[in-house]
């Protein structure tokens, strides 16, 4: 499912103008990042977690220059679904 399609679906459901739907789709994704960017986690009671995971430094090799190089600790952008959503899911 797509951004438009989900906008579609909730401007069905709830009667809003769908141009209001992905303003306030776009805002909501811009706030997360924002949040995540910053260091801090947005908890969505009954739906998930979106959560910045820290990945430690590790060594690589590139096995066609045989050569090996230091890929440096990271953040990385995680999503961890609420046990009633993953039990939705699993339905």
């Amino acid at each position: 499912m797509t951004k438009a399609e989900i906008a579609n679906e909730i401007a069905k459901t709830t009667g809003i103008d769908k141009a209001a739907v992905v303003t306030v789709i776009e805002q909501f994704m811009t706030v997360v990042k924002d949040s995540l960017a910053h260091g801090e986690n947005v908890y969505l009671r009954g739906f998930g977690s979106f959560v910045v995971k820290q990945r430690a430094e590790k060594t690589a090799r590139n096995i066609s220059k045989n050569t090996t190089l230091v890929i440096p600790a990271h953040n990385i952008p995680a999503f961890k679904p609420a046990n009633s959503f993953k039990e939705e899911v699993a339905k």
